[in-house]
């Protein structure tokens, strides 16, 4: 990434740029009730300025066009392109757990409470439509089961005489 005086809407939120939706969110809301002037003890000449640059970094990083863009114009490409991170050389001066953002592209996003009710509502009618197909092999399955072994046809009637008459009777051959 290219370096300049101001800092990025990433370093700002205290996130590095493959940041989830969801660490974006997470950040924004902890640092607007740090710097909000209605809610922080810092003066206002200070907490004011801190706030709206947070907003912006937010509104941008939010919008997936926006953070797109922005993320052309510092210089930051997630397809196909692996980024050193901008401290490699530097010694490490604050850790960062990584280990909270699951999603490594900002379209990946967790289910939506409709589209896990839809996935439930699928399983429900699978395992459904499974326990129908068992009960219906059960009963029809039992039945020709039984009707087989009462009424045996004419081509296994002819194997039992035959076989039997083998047992009875051996052929001998010279």
């Amino acid at each position: 990434m290219p370096q300049s005086s101001e800092p990025t809407y990433y370093s700002l939120l205290g996130l590095h740029p493959w940041a989830s939706v969801i660490d974006i969110r997470r950040a924004y809301r902890q640092l607007s009730k740090l710097y909000h002037p209605d809610t922080t003890d810092l003066p206002t000449a200070i907490a004011t300025p801190k706030f709206q640059q947070i907003n912006e970094a937010y509104a941008t990083l939010s919008h997936p066009e926006r953070r797109l863009s922005y993320d052309l114009k510092i210089g930051y490409s997630r397809f196909g392109v692996i980024q050193p991170p901008p401290d490699l050389n530097h010694p490490v001066s604050h850790s960062h757990d990584w280990s909270k953002s699951a999603y490594l592209d900002a379209s990946d996003r967790p289910l939506s409470s409709g589209e896990i009710f839809a996935l439930f509502m699928l399983v429900l009618t699978f395992v459904g439509c499974l326990l129908l197909a068992v009960a219906i092999g059960l009963t029809r399955g039992e039945a020709a089961i039984h009707s087989h072994l009462l009424q045996p046809t004419t081509s296994v009637q002819q194997q039992i005489t035959y076989m039997s008459q083998l047992i009875t009777h051996p052929i001998i051959k010279n």
